[in-house]
This record gives C-alpha cells, sequence and structure tokens, in this order.
C-alpha cells in the first residue's frame, strides 16, 4: 500500500511538471501577435547538402530564441515581464478614484510616484527583460540581407557564379516558422598561375627563398582568405630579415581571368604586387626602397623616467651594449645582455623584439618597457633604445581569510609577505611569505577549551632566479634566455596543534622551469625534500574515528561474562569501565594493548577479527610514522590553446618522480642505521623509495558558439620498492571532491569495492574519467551536465586486502560512475562553481544492487568550487 501511496504522489509530480510546461509553452507566443511567426531554425544546405559550420552559420542575421536543454527559458521570463509597467501602475490607481487617495494619505504624493518605480513595479519587469530575450519574430529584409552574405562568403571561397534563395516553412495555426537557405555554388574559379612585381631588390631576393611556402599556389582554388594568410605570412618573414619598417599594405593583388580561354574555363591568373615603403609628409608621400637594416648602437636605460630630463647618466659598456644609469648600476650587466636579444651587426627581427620584451618582463624587477629604433637610412643601420623603469627595491603584501572546513566550524588565516627585488644585483628575487591561522573546533578530544582551539603557523622563503643557476655548469646552449628559463629554490615549513597529529613539516625545493614555445612548458625538480613529522602519533584513533570504531568493535565481542571471567585483562586493562555496559577502549593505552594481544595471539581470535585489526594496525603505523621524502621529478606540459576563447584545443601533462634512489646509492659509501624492520634510516627516519607517473589529457570541443564538451582522463600510480614497502600519505592518491568524481565527497570513495572503512581513504593507483558539457543559461550564469567515472586501488604494495587491491583486468568493475549536473556564475576574473553529484554506479554496494541504489537528492553531493574543475 506505501508503495502504492509513493507511486501516486510521483505520478501527481510528473503530471502537474508537465501541466506547468504546457502552460508555458503557450505562453511563448504571448508576444508574437496574429499575424507574425516565431522563428524555430535555420538551416543553410550547399548543393542540396545541409552545412554544420559555425562559421557559417554565424553569418545569419536572425536566430531562433535560445534554448535551455530544449527550453526557451529566457523568452518565457521575457515573457513574464509587463510590457509597459509604468501605463499598468497608473491604470491601476486610476480604476479606483479612493486608491489613489488612500495610498497618499498612507504615505505621501512623492512615495507614491517613486511606487510606481520600485522594483516590484517596474524593476522585476525591467530585470525580467534584461535577463529574458525577446521573442524572434521573423523578418524577410533580414532574411534576404542574410543571402547577400552567404553569397558574398561562398564567393570569397571561389564560387562567384553562386545563386541563392530562401524558403519558410511555417505552422500557421502555431504561429511558427523555419528558414531554409540554399546556395547552388556551381563551378569554383581555379589558380592558373601567380606572378609577382615586387619594386625592392632586397624584398624580392626574401621572398624567393621563401616561395614554395606560399598560401596562394598554382592549380589551387580561389580562396580570398589564403591571401590575407599570405599577406600575413609575407609580413612575417620581412620583418624576421631586417625590413624592420615594412608595412603589409604594401602587399596587394591583382587578379584576372584568363580570356584566351573558353568562357566556361574558370582559370585565374594572379599577380602578387609589392610596393617600396611609403612615408606620408607634411605636404606628400615619398617613397623608397625597402632596405634590410643591421643594429649599430644598442642602448639601454636602467633609470629612465618620462617626466624627468634624462641627459644626466652615467654610462658603461658591455659587449654590444651600452647601459646608463644613474648614480650607482643597480644592475649585472650581464644580466641585462642576456635579456636583450639584439646584437650588434645582427639584422633586425620582430621575434628578437617580442622575445626581448618578454624576458624583461620575465625578470620581474622592470615595469614594461619601451624599445624603440631610430634608422639611419643612409647605412641602412639601427640604433635601438631600450627604455626600463625600475620596480620598488622592496613592497610588503598580506591578505586575510576567513575559512570553513570539515576540521573546524570557523577560521581565521593571516598571510604576510615581504618580497625583495634583485637581490644580488642579477634580477634575483626573494620572497618571504607566512601564514598564521587559528581555527574554532568541537572536537572533544582536544583538552584546550579556548573558543580558538586549533592553530597553524608556517613560513616559505623562495628565491627566483631568471635564469638557470647550475654549480660550474653553462646551460645557456640547449636552453637559449628566449624560452624563459627560471630557477626556484625555497625552503619552508609549517606547524600544527590540535589538528589530527599535529604535523610538523619541513620541505626544500631547488627546480627549474623553461618555456621553448607557446605550447610547451619543462619543469624540473632536481631537489624536492619533504620532512614531515608526528607530534602526537598517540592521537591517531582521535582523529580517525572509523580505525577506532572498529577495534572497539571488535573489542566488545569480548566483553561477554564468559571472556572477562576467561580474559580479565580485556575488561581490566584495556577498556574505559568493567561497569560499563557498553565499555571502550582507552586511547591510546587501551588500544596499543588490545591490538597487541589480538596480533601476538594472546587472546583468541577469528581470522577475520584479526586480518581487521592487522589491517587497522599497519594502517595506524603507516600514518603516524615519521616521513623523509627525497625525490626529484620531470612534468612535461602540452597545450596547444590559442587564447582563453578557444573552445578547441587540448591539453596534456606527463610527469615523472623517483624517491629515494640517492640516498639508497649513498647508503653504498655511509652505512645507515636500520630499524626492526629492516628499513634504512636517515636521521633516525626511514626514508621512501617509490616511482611515480601520472598522465593527465583534456580536450574540449566546440558544439556552438556557446556550448562545449570537455573531457579528461587521469592514469596515475606510485610503486614503492627498495626500502619502502608503502606510499606516504602525502604522496598518494584519493578520489572524489569538486575537482574529480563528484558524486563522492574527497576521500571516500574506495579503494576497490571498499565502503569507505577509512576516514581518509588513500591507495597508489588512480584512474579517472570525467565528460561534462557546459551551456549558458542566463547572462553570466552557465549550466552543466556531467558524468564522471575512476576509482583508486592499492597495487605492488602491502596492502593484502582483495577488495581494495587491483588484481586484474577485472578490477576495471570497481569503476564509480557519478553523474550530475551544476550551475556556474562568471565574474570575469574567476568561476564560482556548485555542481549537484549523484552515485550511478557504486562499486561498494552488492554486484546486483550497484546500478542507481542511491540515485536521489538524498545521497546526492554538493560541491562547491571555484573555476571550472578542468
Amino acid at each position: 500500500m506505501g508503495k502504492m501511496l509513493r507511486f501516486i504522489k510521483t505520478a501527481a509530480k510528473i503530471s502537474l511538471l508537465f501541466v506547468v510546461l504546457v502552460i508555458n509553452s503557450c505562453n511563448t507566443l504571448k508576444r508574437v501577435s496574429e499575424d507574425e511567426f516565431l522563428l524555430k531554425k535555420n538551416t543553410i544546405y550547399a548543393d542540396s547538402v545541409e552545412v554544420k559550420d559555425e562559421d557559417i552559420e554565424s553569418l545569419i542575421l536572425q536566430e531562433p530564441n535560445t534554448n535551455l536543454l530544449g527550453y526557451p527559458l529566457r523568452l518565457n521570463l521575457y515573457n513574464l515581464a509587463k510590457k509597459n509597467p509604468d501605463s499598468s501602475y497608473n491604470a491601476w490607481l486610476d480604476r479606483n478614484e479612493k486608491r489613489e487617495r488612500r495610498l497618499i494619505s498612507l504615505l505621501s504624493k512623492k512615495q507614491v510616484d517613486r511606487l510606481g518605480e520600485s522594483f516590484l513595479v517596474s524593476g522585476l519587469s525591467e530585470w525580467l527583460k534584461k535577463v529574458g530575450e525577446a521573442p524572434s519574430i521573423l523578418d524577410t529584409a533580414r532574411t534576404k540581407r542574410t543571402l547577400e552574405r552567404l553569397s558574398a562568403y561562398y564567393g570569397s571561397k571561389g564560387y562567384f557564379n553562386n545563386n541563392t534563395s530562401y524558403q519558410i516553412d511555417s505552422l500557421v495555426e502555431k504561429r511558427r516558422a523555419s528558414v531554409s537557405y540554399q546556395i547552388d555554388l556551381g563551378e569554383p574559379f581555379m589558380i592558373d598561375s601567380v606572378s609577382r612585381k615586387i619594386a625592392s631588390k632586397a624584398i624580392d631576393s626574401i621572398y624567393l627563398l621563401h616561395k614554395n611556402e606560399a598560401f596562394v599556389q598554382d592549380g589551387d582554388q580561389f580562396d580570398l582568405s589564403k591571401f590575407a594568410s599570405e599577406r600575413e605570412r609575407l609580413s612575417a618573414i620581412f620583418r624576421n630579415s631586417g625590413i624592420y619598417n615594412f608595412q603589409e599594405s604594401s602587399v596587394s593583388y591583382n587578379i584576372a581571368t584568363d580570356t584566351t580561354k573558353l568562357a566556361n574555363d574558370q582559370q585565374m591568373n594572379i599577380e602578387l604586387n609589392i610596393d617600396n615603403f611609403k612615408k606620408r609628409g607634411d605636404s606628400a608621400v615619398t617613397s623608397s626602397e625597402y632596405k634590410v637594416y643591421k643594429f649599430d648602437k644598442i642602448n639601454i636605460y636602467t633609470d629612465f623616467l618620462y617626466d624627468e630630463h634624462n641627459s644626466d647618466q652615467k654610462f658603461i659598456r658591455y659587449g654590444d651594449y651600452t647601459i646608463f644609469y644613474r648614480n650607482k648600476l643597480r644592475f649585472k650587466p650581464k644580466t641585462l645582455a642576456n635579456a636583450v636579444f639584439f646584437e650588434k651587426d645582427s639584422i633586425y627581427k620582430d621575434i628578437d623584439r617580442t622575445r626581448t620584451y618578454r624576458q624583461i618582463t620575465n625578470l620581474g624587477v622592470f615595469k614594461y618597457p619601451t624599445i624603440t629604433s631610430t634608422p639611419n637610412d643612409s647605412s641602412a643601420t639601427l640604433d635601438a633604445n631600450i627604455y626600463l623603469a625600475a620596480r620598488p627595491k622592496y613592497s610588503l603584501g598580506t591578505s586575510f581569510e576567513v575559512t570553513r572546513s570539515n576540521i573546524q566550524q570557523i577560521g581565521l588565516a593571516l598571510s604576510p609577505s615581504l618580497q625583495a627585488r634583485n637581490l644580488f644585483g642579477g634580477a634575483e628575487n626573494l620572497n618571504l611569505a607566512g601564514r598564521l591561522s587559528i581555527g574554532a573546533s568541537n572536537d572533544p578530544s582536544i583538552i584546550d577549551s579556548r573558543f580558538f582551539n586549533i592553530q597553524e603557523f608556517g613560513a616559505d622563503l623562495t628565491l627566483d632566479i631568471p635564469r638557470i643557476w647550475l654549480p660550474f655548469i653553462s646551460t645557456n646552449t640547449i636552453i637559449p634566455s628566449y624560452t624563459l628559463p627560471r630557477t626556484r629554490i625555497s625552503i619552508g615549513t609549517s606547524f600544527q596543534k590540535n589538528i589530527g597529529l599535529d604535523k610538523q613539516a619541513f620541505n626544500t625545493i631547488l627546480g627549474y622551469n623553461w618555456v621553448p614555445s607557446d605550447f610547451i612548458k619543462h619543469d624540473v625538480e632536481l631537489l624536492n625534500i619533504q620532512f614531515v613529522r608526528n607530534v602526537n602519533p598517540d592521537r591517531f584513533f582521535n582523529v580517525y574515528g572509523n580505525s577506532y570504531n572498529q577495534l572497539d568493535n571488535i573489542a566488545d565481542s569480548f566483553d561477554s561474562y564468559n571472556d572477562a571471567i576467561a580474559y580479565p585483562e580485556l575488561t581490566r586493562n584495556f577498556e574505559t569501565s568493567e561497569s560499563s555496559d557498553d565499555p571502550s577502549l582507552r586511547i591510546p593505552t587501551g588500544t596499543t594493548e588490545f591490538t597487541k594481544a589480538i596480533l601476538n595471539n594472546d587472546v583468541p581470535s577469528t581470522t577475520e577479527q584479526f586480518q581487521t585489526v592487522s589491517r587497522i594496525e599497519e594502517r595506524r603505523q603507516r600514518l603516524t610514522e615519521n616521513n623523509l621524502i627525497f625525490a626529484s621529478n620531470y612534468t612535461f606540459n602540452l597545450n596547444n590553446r590559442k587564447g582563453i576563447t578557444d573552445n578547441n584545443f587540448f591539453q596534456f601533462r606527463f610527469k615523472l618522480e623517483s624517491a629515494g634512489n640517492a640516498l639508497s646509492l649513498l647508503s653504498n659509501i655511509i652505512p645507515f642505521n636500520e630499524n626492526d624492520n629492516e628499513d634504512q634510516l636517515v636521521f633516525g627516519v626511514p626514508y621512501s623509495q617509490y616511482i611515480k607517473t601520472e598522465f593527465d589529457y583534456v580536450k574540449y570541443w566546440s558544439i556552438s558558439r556557446s556550448n562545449v564538451l570537455a573531457f579528461r582522463s587521469f592514469f596515475g600510480i606510485a610503486i614503492p620498492y627498495g626500502n619502502s614497502d608503502n606510499i606516504p600519505f602525502v604522496r598518494s592518491y584519493f578520489a572524489g571532491g569538486a575537482n574529480d568524481i563528484r558524486a563522492w565527497s574527497p576521500y571516500s570513495l574506495g579503494p576497490g569495492r571498499t565502503d569507505a572503512i577509512n576516514d581518509f581513504n588513500e591507495a597508489n593507483l588512480k584512474i579517472g574519467l570525467n565528460l561534462e558539457y557546459r551551456f549558458p543559461v542566463i547572462g553570466n550564469l552557465k549550466g552543466a551536465l556531467f558524468a564522471d567515472a575512476g576509482n583508486i586501488w592499492n597495487v605492488f604494495d602491502n596492502v593484502e586486502d582483495p577488495e581494495a587491491t587491483f588484481t586484474s583486468l577485472k578490477s576495471l568493475e570497481d569503476i564509480a560512475l557519478g553523474t550530475g549536473f551544476g550551475l556556474r556564475y562568471d565574474f570575469t576574473y574567476f568561476v564560482l562553481r556548485a555542481d549537484l553529484g549523484f552515485k550511478t554506479y557504486n562499486p561498494a554496494e552488492e554486484t546486483a544492487k550497484r546500478w542507481f541504489r542511491d540515485y536521489n537528492f538524498a545521497n546526492s553531493v554538493l560541491q562547491i568550487g571555484i573555476n571550472y574543475p578542468f
């Protein structure tokens, strides 16, 4: 009976939703008069073949109303607005003579007038019109203009004899119409020959060297866009071949058909014209041949001020450069010279100018530079002047945050910073950043009774060097300056109090990165050393409640009267009270002694109990032991995105990390101490040894001008060996969260088909797949539909639980699937995101109950994030 009632309620809700949709669908014609048609669809056919090209579709002047998953949301919002809210308000007042007098006596004449301008009366309607969208009424005048644009477009592709027409398919009774645009292309015009007429000898010589790469070639179909691309190509070539003043307007084309051939033989002769340099004077325009210019003087002004006299400056000469300065030269000449790519007697190249801008900016000690070139026409030489304005030597910064997390109800964080620029004269920048945070936690295991009872503080010192720094080794030949090389040396520490196990962390990094092109980046961390010390390991069972509950439940099975007689030490030594109805293990003495009793077989236990206690103890030891990670890694990034608006691109990231090998080699020279497990110790801590690799691939497809399909795949594995049989927690993988599998909270999925048996579930193998469809909703509000799949597993480590271990391809059945929808609001500088994920396939359930078991709002997970997940 209960199921029947729930079914009836569900059916009623669906019926009500259907009625609302029907009413709204009728409302779409509210602003469409009887003699008008609402435009529903545009279709373009070229030679009877439907065209689905976004660039061509953008030529249509009149588009149908946008829709959200097939529903015209913005149109219906617009229709909800009153057409003339001011007139409606005045008419409402006039319908009752006493109404206006009563309002005036209650408020005032001025307030009554303002009421008509208020948000509730007119403001709401204006807002609905703004976020909504007026009905797209079919306009045949705009349809005809669209035909003209389509004809011009295909004409630019060589179809000069194309014919265009349109057809309107209307539903009179529904007042809706669709428009079909038809283009009969005809035969295209072809390029028969390409000749040239070049006025300057220097230009002609350079052109011949690059003629074979031309976009306009004999036998090609005529395409006007190729002529524009060729003009840009030639300009770039000339300006990178010494013609510093080349004008793109000098390039033009003469196009003619061959009159000696048949009328239907649509062949064209192209003549490339490149005129001389033109200069507009006061009374006339003069012209002169283009010349190849070389650099003569290269001047660098390090203290240039636009609002002051700059003649009283000292100077020194360094190689090809003259460096001007005031009072004292604060920068090493070599640093300045390495940032400038002009050389004496070298020809002018635009690319060198761009690289100089980038490298000087990359130093971080100057404001954006100004570069000018002064020509000497008689000798075809240039004097380059580079004007620099230094940034302040020191700068202070600070930030303040209010936070909330799963370990604190409220937190306050202060992050001051100090930056010292050009520390040693070579544009080395030193940054000292601190962090102090306090928070309020209601964790009962925290003895501190103060409101802000948890603290965390730390500091990071980073030295940034604008070159590859390696003692006694020069890398300029393999990593040139134009790749923007950088060296980063950092050391940092952090301390926690009443947070988890009260970790103290120390880390240092020696890393390098360089960018050989706009699409490739290399990162190398030669040294990445991290030491983590757990100050209060005895708090493990206070922090990891799931592990404690599992251990305590096993202890409860020994609480019977017979067991208490046979093994009185269980209740006497381990638990909080002998008389309690439900005694609990004491932390840490009771948990430690009970674990020893089980693992040493001091008390009998079942195989399942023994394995569970063994697994808990293994995890406790792993998470409470101090860690020393002595690693090196390399990361390769490839990204072909051409700009922030480009939605057809891919990103690929590969990372390889190795830890412990250097210490392992050193142990052959210097014998290290060992612990009871024969692990080698450095400073009394077993060092980690593993190899780790990751592959991350992201692909975007532009479905339309505003709809995007995004895909991400991730694979990562870390394999311990030598001195380790597991991966440190800080280097392991977890699943779930706002940027991962969004139907699960962070650390709550896996490993494998286990059901989140630990508080923080992690493993050393991860597979992730994400697919997201993004679309506009209203204005800056965007929507998304997503599907996330993946999981984590243990492999090649000391975890023996078969449910958590990847054993074969059959383990891929443990891949979880979450689906859902989300909303994003674009604030221009960042995107605020909210995603609601539903567990679609849960490998932790029984095999027959894995699909859609918890697919409901009660078990959904809301994820809040900043910017897109990938």
